[in-house]
């Protein structure tokens, strides 16, 4: 995987993620955006991530920039502290990818970089370094903050008499989360951690780690287990079961939980929140967060975003049960976990509240180590091919009746469920995702049309 720029930040194998090249893309972004009072650092427990950090940090303090470290952080955690203290950040994390791979990920002062951000910067590749030294600061709390946050706004009762599990395994945010469940009067009971890197995309959660959680669940008699993939921005959430539930599941829960008028969400996220009538109005985009927040601030007003992966965006100032929550247009992963969590103990515990939504599920997987050219090949044959696409469709028992082609390939199914498939934007995947009425329909379509797919892909493929 060659190094790659987008609005998700650059990613790369870390081998091909040399300093010169870190370098180049943080005095480009120095000189092409703007960074208020200075540069905050982040980073993930990958092995490859402090060396990372340190190139970031020298490359900014060369620019003449103020640099203040973070250390080990979740990215909602430093982006909340960075946009307090007015300044730019750069995250060093590969999110879910496998730890031979790892990135930076670019927030300015006011949020998430966007299109025109991603463009200036490119232009700006190959300056010189300009040879100054600056500052070199560093914060101990951006973690609590962001764990009072929370607390501040859902009271120190908000989950009492609750015993949740945290599936800590590499996860940045784990010993955050153990501290926020029982600052929220839960017992906290941690499970799987791991001195290893494990990725973990909370939106294809792998069936061995579906069981593990389970067996957690059960052995040590849980009303519920959360966690986050590494850095900390996407939620995972399982009920008392054991089940996990969508992370558009808990976009709907928490957006209706913090009374928004207004949702924004991509296309791959289930059709949930229209159905549900709860919400004035339901804006669709392109998947990542850049669109999301895009959308958002088109829309103004009491407006949230999620994304299928779970990632919440709050873009007004909501209140909590117990006191403010301020805007926070960035994608975290707290707040739909308590919130959720917090739904539920009202209710007789989370599968309860998740029942109350409308019954549309997702389930979705990832097709790995798929060159870009061939997966831009498959989809431009099921698009520009109608006989194809049918082809494949009859295989899997299912017609087409729509398409839509704002982001990859969603199709609106006969039987009422819903097929989309698109390329990774920024790791070399092609994504699998299905609709259907119930959790298990869902997983179902899914791993009959992933099976197809992944033949696709085959070496040995005529």
């Amino acid at each position: 995987m060659a190094p790659k720029f987008g609005t998700s930040g650059l990613r790369g194998l870390v081998v091909e993620l040399t300093d010169d090249l870190v370098a180049d893309h943080v005095r480009a972004f120095v000189s092409a955006c703007p960074v208020g009072s200075g540069l905050w650092i982040g980073r993930d427990l990958r092995p490859s991530s402090p060396a990372l950090a340190a190139a970031v940090a020298r490359a900014a303090r060369e620019e003449g920039i103020a640099v203040t470290d973070c250390g080990a952080v979740p990215t909602p955690a430093l982006a909340l502290a960075a946009m307090r203290a007015g300044a730019a950040a750069v995250m060093v994390t590969g999110s879910h990818i496998p730890a031979d791979r790892n990135g930076l990920k670019f927030y300015l002062p006011g949020g998430e970089i966007d299109k025109a951000d991603e463009a200036a910067i490119l232009s700006n590749l190959g300056r010189p370094p300009a040879g100054r030294v600056a500052s070199l600061a560093h914060c101990e709390t951006a973690g609590a903050d962001w764990v009072a946050r929370y607390v501040a706004g859902f009271g120190s009762d908000a989950l009492a008499g609750l015993r949740i599990g945290v599936w800590a395994h590499s996860a940045v945010s784990r010993d955050l989360l153990l501290r926020t469940l029982a600052d929220l009067g839960a017992t906290a009971v941690e499970v799987g951690r791991s001195d290893s890197f494990i990725p973990v995309d909370t939106e294809a959660v792998s069936p061995e780690a579906r069981a593990a959680i389970a067996g957690w669940v059960a052995a040590h008699r849980l009303d519920a287990l959360i966690s986050t993939d590494g850095d900390g921005d996407r939620p995972l959430l399982a009920d008392a079961a054991g089940q996990i539930v969508p992370g558009d599941v808990l976009g709907q829960i928490t957006a209706a939980a913090l009374g928004a008028d207004v949702v924004v969400t991509p296309v791959s996220s289930n059709s949930g929140a229209e159905a549900s009538g709860r919400f004035a109005r339901v804006v669709r985009t392109k998947i990542g967060s850049p669109f999301v927040i895009a959308g958002m601030e088109q829309a103004g007003g009491r407006v949230v975003g999620y994304e299928a992966n779970g990632g919440f965006l709050l873009g007004f100032a909501a209140q909590g049960p117990a006191g403010p929550l301020p805007p926070l247009a960035t994608r975290d992963s707290l707040l739909p976990m308590i919130a959720t969590l917090a739904e539920g103990a009202r209710v007789g515990g989370v599968a309860a509240r998740v029942a109350q939504e409308p019954a549309r599920f997702t389930a979705a997987d990832r097709v790995e180590n798929t060159p870009t050219e061939a997966t831009a090949a498959l989809l431009a044959r099921l698009t520009k091919s109608p006989p194809e696409l049918a082809a494949l469709l009859t295989r899997l028992d299912e017609q087409a009746v729509a398409t839509d082609m704002t982001d990859g390939l969603r199709v609106t199914l006969a039987s009422g469920r819903v097929l989309h498939l698109r390329p990774s934007g920024n790791a070399p995947e092609f994504r699998v995702y299905a609709e259907a009425e119930t959790p298990a329909a869902a997983q179902a379509l899914m791993g009959r049309a992933f099976a197809l797919l992944a033949a696709e892909f085959r070496p040995d493929r005529p």
